[in-house]
């Protein structure tokens, strides 16, 4: 087996491609950093100030230079644009509230109905944002029903109360698949239920915003429980938001909640990133070639289209996706080469290009 190039060794190979207005090399212009090699072959790095004329094409530039190295499986290319405004935490961010210090972006992953698989988008999202080279957090707010450490595999964690210099508890996150997470479920019993009002639900979120040691993040998934209730306010009135992910499915009924979930963010000033049809398609493990419409068709892009919003992308339901919940090994670790699990990649990719660059 051919051993896997250095990041020195992925440079040098870059060095020939030249950045078209300025004609000198893009890593000479310093404009290819944080370059990352997977054990798994996934070579990850950054692309600084692209011109926007230029930038799919130096995409595919770097993607084929890399892959002429032995050993490489896939290149993932994250793009920066380096701003006055985006050098703060936060800087992106729509909606009110106070930034959390050492978190640059705050990404809520909603839904309008429960079932839609919210989390597992969420879950999935977040490590292969981590698997990029990116810094990243989960926040479980589903208090109700926390599924997040299940899904990650952190269900036996432990986690760790301290005091700060103010006398304030401060919460360690558990870590795993490269990702930090917070959850109710860490300070529950496993069959207890969270019978509480809102006040009370209010006062635990912002603690697991504000109090816990979230360090130095890019981004910090927040899952949000379905509908447009208490938690929905209190993230968007404690936090400034980068940016809502909806997720939902074909069918009619989940469509018709997707877009009020959509325009409870658009009328709290929350930029909506776009729409993920998860559940698009079935397709059987013993017959990968056919797919089946459980949940009817196209109703995503439809809804989409209707509000002027892009269609992030489609996930077809695969046994994968379920077994890698259960097991605590997002499918996008576990089956890589699925389809759900390349969706779910291309979901993530176009998610980090909105949220570095000032398209909507």
């Amino acid at each position: 087996m051919s051993e896997l190039p250095s990041p020195e060794q992925i440079l040098n190979v870059l060095t020939s491609i030249l950045e078209p207005q300025e004609k000198k090399s893009l890593v000479d212009l310093n404009k290819i950093r944080d370059v990352v090699v997977k054990p798994s072959g996934v070579v990850s790095f950054s692309l600084v100030n692209p011109s926007s004329s230029y930038r799919d094409a130096l995409i595919e530039q770097c993607k084929s230079a890399i892959k002429t190295l032995p050993a490489v499986k896939d290149v993932w290319v994250k793009v920066i644009t380096e701003t006055p405004a985006i050098a703060k935490d936060s800087a992106t961010s729509v909606g009110t509230g106070v930034g959390i210090e050492g978190v640059k972006h705050i990404l809520a992953v909603s839904s309008g109905k429960g079932g839609v698989g919210k989390t597992s988008v969420a879950v999935n999202l977040a490590v292969t944002l981590a698997e990029m080279g990116a810094k990243v957090g989960i926040l479980d707010a589903d208090i109700y029903g926390p599924n997040v450490p299940v899904m990650l595999g952190m269900d036996a964690a432990q986690i760790q109360v301290t005091k700060n210099a103010e006398g304030l508890d401060i919460v360690e996150p558990a870590f795993n698949h490269g990702v930090k997470m917070i959850s109710m479920a860490f300070l529950i019993e496993k069959d207890q239920p969270v019978m509480w009002r809102g006040p009370m639900l209010n006062g635990v979120i912002r603690q697991f915003l504000y109090q816990a040691n979230w360090g130095t993040l890019d981004y910090l998934i927040v899952d949000m429980p379905p509908g447009t209730g208490d938690a929905q306010l209190t993230l968007t009135q404690s936090v400034p938001i980068a940016g809502a992910i909806i997720v939902t499915t074909p069918q009619t009924v989940s469509l018709l909640d997707s877009r009020k979930g959509l325009k409870m963010f658009q009328s709290l000033n929350v930029r909506v990133l776009g729409i993920v049809e998860n559940m698009s398609y079935f397709i059987p493990p013993d017959m990968p070639d056919k797919q089946y419409d459980i949940f009817g068709s196209g109703g995503g892009a439809k809804t989409a289209a209707e509000l002027d919003l892009p269609l992030l992308g489609c996930v077809p339901l695969e046994i994968g996706l379920r077994e890698g919940g259960d097991r605590g090994i997002p499918i996008t670790l576990s089956h890589p080469e699925s389809a759900s699990a390349k969706a779910l990649k291309a979901i993530a990719q176009a998610i980090a290009l909105k949220v570095s660059t000032s398209e909507a």
